[in-house]
């Protein structure tokens, strides 16, 4: 067990360090200018696409400029704006039940301490990962679908689809400095490679040659 442990180490760090070559820039793909944007955009991602998300959020930030102004907000005004992302009753509803808090309880300021995060409205541990680590600079592991699908399929983990599950395994393995950047890249990767939807392009991957690609082969 000790000396597989060993092998995934070497393995993540050479992922590490190839991926970083094919994209230099990791960064998150939801616009924001602000901590409170970016949380409110990581709820309307959920079963939505990021670029449909940094459109609709315009017009949501266009009415409501302001924490103070978003927890005025009545639910059913937010959902109006946000029900192109789909789910916009609760959605609107987590969002505002967010924002009152952040203005009631932190002075309308996004908090750095992760369990603080998780206990906001609509807050799991993707978003409050996300936050930790784009918003604060601190480790974090941002464990979602593409995520998911990459790691296993590279053998970073043995046939693990619960993401608190894949979490807390990558911690065992990924560098604290490199995690964000590294699910960054695991995005870019995702979408643009490593597809979920088509059938991957191992032949255009800069991991081609030390990725097991274990999903590919069972479902050959």
């Amino acid at each position: 067990m000790a000396e597989k442990q060993k092998d995934k180490k070497e393995l993540t760090l050479e992922i590490i360090d190839r991926l970083k070559k094919e994209y230099p820039v990791a960064e998150c793909t939801l616009d924001y200018d602000d901590a409170w944007k970016l949380l409110v955009s990581v709820r309307l991602a959920a079963q939505c696409t990021d670029a449909r998300v940094n459109v609709v959020v315009e017009d949501l930030y266009a009415k409501y400029p302001t924490v103070e102004a978003l927890a005025e907000a009545e639910p059913e005004d937010i959902e109006k704006i946000v029900h192109p992302c789909g789910l916009g009753k609760s959605k609107a509803r987590d969002i505002s039940a967010c924002m009152r808090m952040l203005r009631d309880e932190y002075g309308g300021r996004v908090p750095d301490d992760f369990d603080a995060l998780l206990a906001l409205p609509g807050v799991g541990r993707k978003s409050a990962n996300l936050i930790m680590g784009d918003v604060f600079g601190k480790p974090a592991i941002v464990t979602d679908t593409h995520c998911i699908r990459l790691v296993n399929r590279m053998g970073l983990v043995d046939h693990v689809k619960d993401p608190k599950k894949v979490e807390m395994a990558l911690w065992e393995l990924v560098p604290p400095e490199e995690g964000s950047d590294l699910c960054h890249r695991f995005v870019y990767h995702g979408r643009e490679v490593c597809t979920a939807r088509t059938k991957p392009q191992c032949e255009n991957c800069c991991l081609s040659d030390i990725c097991p690609k274990i999903d590919v082969i069972e479902n050959a």
